[in-house]
């Protein structure tokens, strides 16, 4: 689990009597050796904590292991989650999800059952359990570890069948039908509609307004894809330049794969645009008018082009996938590795290398685009997965703004969840083979970011932990669908334009469908007020608020580029190129003069050291204000312990906790192993030892 479990508070159940609920699972508890006033109260608690289209279909009493002290309850099973309830602990009508104790089905990742010392059985979908479980043991895909222990007097058959429905509702769960209307569980209590606590970008006029937030005043809104006939996989809304006509966007789109021409994704407030698009499809056969659009819009009124190759040196998506696996399978509590070689073992996942090659490029590009005034444009062959990434972190680094709480949940919004990067694809939901956690690359990316530079973040460790886990509970569509065209048609929401897009899908029943205004950013829904204060940094410094770092009205921050010059930026180097689009037979009229060219690139230096080696433009202070330029050599880069060792709770002592009772039993629990661990000498001995004077006079 990622919040601590000592020192939480729990709500405690009213004893009363209430009928029995049916369950699925054991069809009586007559004959299990439960007493019947307890039958009567726990049913009253299940009943009380249902969810709307939740079935429960099997429970049984235990004890939760690995936690100190062990805490005694009820195991749950559902056609949606497995529950551990406490015992004395009512869910809150305030927060229908509990973070701690909930795992949605598509969150397991392996089940085990374990009978004696040795006798432990892995089950999968469909599997059929061979013995009556003393324990289980639920690895979930978030590294979360659910280790239960089951009672025994007569209670064994109960273990047997909560195991079995378990297994049962793993096979048959489908993600893409589960959850249905689960948020609505306390929104739907609340009259009117709920306002998002971030813009969701499903509008125009919230694109406008992030527009004019940003400044970009030579940039406007289009809509020529608002019943989404240019790309599916794109919002209905993007910005693009002033001066090129939807018509002119539309055919231009049409040269690039899957439709994802270039738009804009950030404006430097400096002047600088950082622009994303898809890779070109040099199958196309566009006409001069069509080059000249497509090159005008890359352009973005800017003299200086750089085109960003954003794969070169980044890991592939099956290098993701491959890293993520051979991660979590070592941070497994009985992960067989030794304790003398699992730091070469986490070497050898590859894991942290690609974090710290994500971190070299991204600092590379904010680079770029802080240095000059100019055009720069990440293509990736997709444009849903890196460029997602890469622009995500170089606004981070060159943007107070995007570090606060609210700036980074919008920032997640617009580059990952707007600009359609496949969630459930990437994360398994589709059972397809282009698995692969790239948005998990980013969280970690981040909490990087945070360890080095904690005083420049708004937001704590625990509010990325809680994003990190939330994309294993599909409670919202924010992470259910791969593209906002697929999360508008679920919930209904062109039903009143369009029939290109809504066959067989009518408008859903009141309170029995998800709430397309509700969204992962409502914590609320799963979180408790007091954890929520904890996703803000206490080390934040207020002197880094985004009004104080840079005026918009200096358009002379940054040294204007070269005329007419096109880059292409690839393996850390800039070289020149006379074209910009691969469909000219001759050099294009953006031809570059030889004066212009870069400096050759030094492998140990980065874009950085070779940019403000000599900082000549920007004196004194080689670094302009607002950026972050991040350290990504050796011990740098660090293992996100706290998120990938949950399942271990004997290394998260020393971790810093997230409140004071947690510090203090953290700080009872070092001074026990001290006492114990510190060898019984006299306060002489120790004292002599200590001596310096005593040890140079036994060296001689």
């Amino acid at each position: 689990m990622w919040w601590g479990g000592r020192g939480q508070s729990f709500n405690v159940a009213p004893q009363k009597e209430e009928p029995e609920i049916g369950l699925s699972g054991p069809k009586s508890v007559q004959g299990s050796g439960m007493p019947e006033s307890r039958s009567h109260q726990l049913g009253s608690c299940l009943a009380s904590g249902c969810l709307p289209g939740e079935q429960i279909l099997a429970w049984a009493p235990g004890v939760r292991k690995g936690l100190e002290p062990e805490l005694p309850g009820t195991l749950i099973c559902s056609n949606l989650r497995v529950t551990f309830q406490p015992c004395g602990w009512q869910r809150s009508q305030e927060t229908p999800l509990s973070s701690e104790y909930d795992f949605s089905l598509a969150n397991i990742g392996r089940l085990e059952a374990v009978n004696g010392l040795s006798r432990v059985q892995l089950l999968r979908p469909g599997s059929l359990l061979k013995f009556i479980p003393e324990e289980i043991l639920i690895h979930g895909q978030d590294f979360r570890l659910l280790r239960v222990g089951f009672e025994a007097g007569g209670l064994e058959p109960q273990a047997f069948q909560v195991t079995m429905a378990i297994v049962q509702a793993r096979a048959q769960n489908s993600q893409a039908q589960q959850y249905a209307g689960i948020t609505l569980s306390k929104a739907g209590h609340s009259s009117g509609s709920r306002k998002p606590p971030i813009p969701l970008l499903e509008t125009s006029e919230d694109w406008e307004i992030e527009r004019k937030k940003q400044g970009a005043r030579g940039w406007r809104v289009s809509t020529v894809n608002e019943r989404f006939d240019v790309a599916t996989s794109l919002p209905r809304y993007f910005w693009v330049p002033n001066r090129t006509l939807d018509s002119e966007v539309r055919r231009a789109f049409g040269h690039f794969r899957q439709g994802r021409g270039p738009r804009l994704s950030w404006h430097h407030p400096g002047g600088s645009d950082l622009l994303r698009c898809g890779g070109f499809y040099t199958a196309s056969d566009p006409n001069k008018e069509d080059i000249r659009v497509v090159e005008s819009m890359l352009q973005a009124g800017h003299s200086d082009v750089v085109l960003v190759d954003t794969m070169d040196e980044l890991p592939s998506l099956a290098d993701v996938q491959l890293a993520h696996l051979r991660l979590r399978a070592l941070c497994l509590p009985d992960s067989s590795v030794a304790e003398d070689k699992w730091l070469s073992a986490l070497d050898g996942t590859r894991w942290l290398d690609y974090v710290r090659s994500c971190l070299r490029k991204a600092s590379d590009i904010s680079v770029l685009v802080t240095s000059r005034v100019r055009s720069v444009v990440l293509q990736e062959r997709g444009d849903r997965d890196f460029n997602g990434l890469l622009s995500s972190l170089v606004q981070l680094l060159s943007a107070p703004e995007a570090r606060t709480l609210l700036g980074f949940q919008s920032l997640v919004q617009r580059e990952w969840v707007a600009a359609g990067h496949p969630f459930l694809t990437r994360l398994g939901g589709t059972g397809a083979s282009e698995e692969a956690p790239v948005f998990l690359l980013f969280l970690d990316c981040v909490w990087q970011l945070l360890q080095q530079s904690p005083a420049e973040f708004e937001f704590s460790e625990f509010f990325l932990l809680a994003l990190h886990d939330s994309v294993r509970v599909p409670d919202t569509l924010t992470f259910l669908r791969d593209t906002p065209w697929e999360r508008g048609k679920q919930s209904g929401q062109f039903n009143t334009y369009t029939q290109v897009y809504t066959a067989g899908y009518s408008q859903p029943p009141a309170g029995n469908s998800v709430n397309p205004q509700l969204s992962v950013w409502d914590w609320d829904l799963r979180y408790s007020k007091e954890q929520i204060l904890q996703f803000h940094n206490l080390g934040y410094d207020p002197e880094h608020c985004p009004d104080s770092w840079l005026p918009r009205q200096q358009p002379s921050f940054m040294v204007p580029g070269p005329p007419s010059s096109v880059w292409l930026f690839s393996r850390g180097a800039l070289t020149p190129l006379n074209q910009l689009c691969p469909w000219r037979d001759s050099p294009s009229l953006l031809a570059v003069s030889s004066r212009w060219l870069p400096r050759p690139a030094i492998s140990s230096e980065s874009l950085a050291d070779q940019e403000w080696g000599l900082p000549s433009h920007w004196g004194a202070c080689p670094l302009p204000p607002g950026l972050l330029l991040p350290g990504y050599l050796g011990p740098q880069i660090r293992l996100w312990r706290r998120c990938y060792l949950r399942g271990r709770p004997e290394v998260q002592m020393g971790l810093s906790a997230p409140t004071i009772s947690g510090l203090q039993a953290e700080l009872a629990h070092l001074q026990e192993l001290l006492r114990k661990w510190t060898p019984r000498i006299s306060p002489e001995d120790h004292s002599k030892k200590r001596n310096p004077n005593t040890v140079l006079s036994q060296s001689r």
